[in-house]
């Protein structure tokens, strides 16, 4: 994998442990809510300051952003919706 992978891999991994969705976690982060996503698509190429203000909401150090899942490791999974009605 590599860097903007691990990254996407990682952020989307955190993030949904924490249960935050990419809304939330763009707030709690003061970064537009479509960088995250574009972030999570591996679209975008993040400024080191963006990384570590995500780091930081999701309380874990800078190099955990980048740490590489291990052998057994399924891709994270995105929550559950929850904005949009039943039908």
């Amino acid at each position: 994998m590599d860097a903007r992978e691990l990254l996407a891999w990682n952020m989307r991994r955190l993030r949904v442990e924490r249960g935050l969705s990419q809304e939330k976690l763009a707030f709690d982060s003061g970064i537009d809510r479509t960088y995250v996503g574009r972030l999570e698509r591996r679209i975008e190429n993040p400024s080191i300051g963006i990384v570590e203000k995500l780091a930081l909401t999701l309380g874990v150090p800078i190099a955990q952003m980048f740490a590489e899942p291990g052998l057994d490791d399924t891709a994270p999974q995105p929550l559950k919706a929850g904005r949009k009605p039943k039908s």
